[in-house]
């Protein structure tokens, strides 16, 4: 190990004219393979999480470049850094590279709210995320690494239900919100999350050791710092952020008597991008989207946060696995097996769990919401046991369920889901009348090893 390394100790080195310590630029010839809170070298950036000084919560630390002065576990991009890693192993991209961030900030303000400053409503994601630039400019200006966790832009975007539905004339161009086009006019923001692990796992009612047990054991032991660095009160999980969209002015957002309306959208890549109707993904996407576009219009705003959690959290994989094991078992796809199914392949129901959900709208300052464009429960009971209200639930209208999603809904609205004026009276005669597409798939036949051997060309296949 050179000498230089971080292991070894140094005396740490402060400008005595703003406090800030001399970044520590630790040399990239090396792989340590983890570090421990007692260690030589080890000094990072105090953390005071939760107060509205950003100089006194101090900036977020965990790229390569300050090792000893690191004060945040695992790697920013969240799973995109593994991309990084390849781009670096291809020689594509300079390890020691410094993003240049002057042309990068935020388009629109969003805060600072009272909430920023609140661990019970801010806890996974860094307030001062997207403000680096001006709020830890003396930091920057000494040299160090940090990097942005959100960025704040605008944009427009098309889709043709959009458009659809100004053709019907339930939406009509006004030219501020909505264009002739059909393009609506949004602000955005994209986030990477960012943990404070002692608050997190309160949330989920467990100890932090709990916490960073389970996470360390799960992930194989990818990150050995969660159980060496109880000093390390963050963390940057390896996992998709989230992005908001906002139709109308954000900084109305904050006002209680401005209608907002919102819609908390967890991932589905099938259904959202690709148009599947195994589910009410996307149409009831497109259906918040359209209803914030009618607020604000109005005067109001309209906000849809979308959430990398595809298949419930459980992933893509899981999901088309469940998805088979419905089609295929007895009986078919049936609303009242819906939930059996997850939990017979992946041993749990839902791991999206909303414990964290409700801090990006915190993030935006949103005190009340007056049009919730949800059913779940789940999402529901997060967003008001942290203090927001909610004046009105707003289900997805019938005529939108795609045929082969009747099974979702019954299930879902049969086991307690807000049904609204539109879906009320599913009971068990429905659970075991709705059923699912068929597929006509053969059931599975078991094969030996020997069935998946790869043969030359000359040799044929099996």
């Amino acid at each position: 190990m050179p000498k230089d390394g971080p292991q070894q100790k140094k005396a740490k080195t402060v400008d005595k004219d703003d406090g800030i310590p001399i970044p520590d630029n630790t040399p990239l010839d090396y792989i340590n393979l983890t570090t421990h809170s007692d260690s030589f070298g080890v000094d990072p950036i105090p953390v005071s999480w939760g107060h509205p000084n950003p100089m006194v919560r101090g900036p977020v630390i965990c790229t390569i470049r300050h090792a000893a002065q690191r004060n945040a576990i695992g790697a920013h991009q969240g799973s995109y850094c593994v991309y990084t890693g390849l781009a670096v192993a291809a020689g594509k991209l300079n390890p020691e590279h410094m993003p240049e961030l002057k042309l990068t900030t935020p388009v629109f303000d969003i805060g600072p709210f009272p909430s920023w400053a609140d661990p019970r409503k801010m806890a996974s994601i860094d307030p001062f995320g997207h403000v680096v630039t001006d709020a830890f400019r003396s930091y920057l200006n000494k040299g160090y690494d940090i990097r942005p966790t959100i960025a704040v832009t605008k944009a427009h975007i098309d889709l043709p239900e959009t458009r659809e539905a100004m053709a019907a004339g339930r939406l009509k161009a006004d030219g501020k919100i909505l264009l002739e086009s059909g393009q609506s006019i949004v602000s955005k923001a994209a986030i990477e999350p960012v943990w404070y692990l002692p608050e997190v796992a309160r949330r989920f009612g467990c100890t932090e050791s709990k916490l960073r047990q389970s996470i360390f054991r799960m992930t194989n032991g990818m990150y050995p710092e969660l159980i060496t660095r109880p000093d390390l009160k963050i963390f940057l999980p390896p996992i998709g952020g989230l992005t908001i969209y906002i139709w109308g002015d954000p900084d109305t957002i904050p006002d209680e008597d401005i209608p907002l309306t919102c819609r908390v959208h967890d991932e589905c890549n099938g259904s959202d991008v690709f148009g599947s109707d195994i589910c009410t993904c996307r149409p009831y996407m497109t259906h918040a989207i359209e209803e914030c576009i009618k607020t604000a219009q109005a005067g109001g705003c309209g906000i849809v946060v979308y959430f990398r959690k595809e298949g419930r959290s459980l992933g893509e994989v899981t999901k088309y696995l469940v998805y088979n094991t419905r089609k295929r078992q007895e009986g078919g796809d049936s609303a009242e097996k819906y939930f059996n199914c997850t939990e017979q392949v992946a041993g749990v129901q839902d791991t999206r769990f909303q414990a964290l959900m409700p801090d990006p709208l915190h993030f935006l300052g949103v005190t009340k919401i007056h049009n919730f464009i949800s059913m779940s429960d789940m999402k529901y009971n997060a967003i008001v046991n942290t203090g927001i209200k909610i004046v009105n639930r707003v289900e997805i209208p019938p005529d939108l369920v795609p045929a082969d999603a009747q099974v979702e809904i019954t299930a879902k609205v049969f086991h307690g889901y807000n049904a609204g004026a539109a879906y009320q009276g599913i009971g068990e005669k429905d659970m075991k009348e709705t059923k699912g597409r068929e597929y006509k798939y053969e059931m599975p036949v078991e094969k030996d090893a020997d069935a998946f051997v790869v043969q030359d060309e000359g040799e044929g296949k099996k």
